[in-house]
């Protein structure tokens, strides 16, 4: 059986590194990743997909990368139960297990 996803996206924000109960960095990533292909208003609809990031991931992600740029995302998916009170929420997100950086909206500069 096979677990594993490859998304290549812009990132919707800037990345803010947490710590977790357990101690441990962890940094929520969102991707917005357009459709290849137009809807019925002919117009190109996006998706916004969560990632998470642990450790060095985490910290590299966030003082590497900006809002707007493009990373590429190695990493499985995983479904999870939250319970708030008497509900039940069902999240599903992608854990990275690699984070490729791709291109930067920062203007270069010249030397």
């Amino acid at each position: 059986m096979l677990n594993q996803i490859i998304l290549v996206g812009r990132l919707t924000r800037d990345i803010a590194v947490n710590d977790s109960e357990g101690g441990c960095k962890v940094a929520t990533i969102s991707l917005a990743i357009p459709r290849s292909f137009k809807n019925s208003e002919g117009t190109y609809d996006t998706d916004f997909i969560d990632c998470v990031a642990f450790e060095k991931i985490a910290e590299n992600t966030s003082e590497y990368c900006s809002k707007g740029d493009v990373v590429g995302v190695k990493g499985r998916i995983q479904s999870r139960v939250i319970e708030h009170e008497d509900k039940k929420e069902y999240r599903t997100e992608i854990i990275c297990e690699k984070i490729t950086f791709l291109s930067s909206k920062k203007p270069e500069t010249e030397e």
